[in-house]
């Protein structure tokens, strides 16, 4: 068994687990974006707000020319710097602000992201979520090591993509207990050890 500390989670998903009760990450799937020996920052895959893209665009005064994207919804991506965009995408453009993650996503932070998306000049496929879930060094491990999540590692490209961009909000959850072959609701809220 790998330890806790010299875990990696970068470009996996974690689920958390029924018996969590903080009600920013009760019942989601969050991307990892990057964990290492400083801490963890991921995005919150299916908590829906109560805006979508058009909604964003006239708050920040960008002038949408491509009317089919305005109904996408923006996601809650987590409880740190929730002003601030946070925005997964396939990574064939490159912007100001862009983090490569993986060969399948990338996550940019910089507005021209969000220009480029309003012209349909944007990436393929793209999440837009405000805030981010933050853990500080070691709380991660911290928070596996008491049963809080669960460490769901995708390989195969299709579902990848759907776990963070194809599939309903809704739908991601089930999707990510099936494929590691676990029913959601026989998880048990409590850790046991061998």
């Amino acid at each position: 068994m790998k330890p806790l500390e010299n875990m990696n989670l970068t470009g996996q998903f974690l689920i958390a687990m029924p018996a969590m009760q903080d009600p920013f990450f009760s019942k989601t799937v969050t991307f990892i974006c990057t964990h290492n020996e400083d801490g963890a920052m991921g995005v919150v895959l299916n908590r829906p707000m109560q805006i979508t893209l058009d909604h964003l665009f006239n708050q920040i005064d960008i002038p949408c020319e491509y009317p089919t994207i305005s109904d996408i919804p923006v996601f809650f991506g987590g409880p740190v710097q929730t002003e601030r965009g946070f925005v997964l995408h396939s990574p064939s453009i490159e912007y100001n602000s862009t983090m490569q993650i993986n060969e399948s996503v990338a996550l940019t932070t910089s507005k021209d992201i969000l220009e480029s998306t309003a012209q349909s000049a944007g990436p393929d496929k793209i999440l837009i979520a405000l805030g981010y879930a933050g853990w500080s060094a070691g709380q991660l491990e911290e928070e596996m090591s008491k049963n809080a999540w669960l460490s769901v590692s995708v390989s195969q490209p299709k579902a990848f993509n759907d776990l963070i961009f194809n599939l309903p909000y809704d739908e991601k959850l089930p999707m990510a207990m099936r494929l590691i072959g676990v029913d959601f609701a026989s998880l048990s809220e409590v850790a046991g050890h061998a």
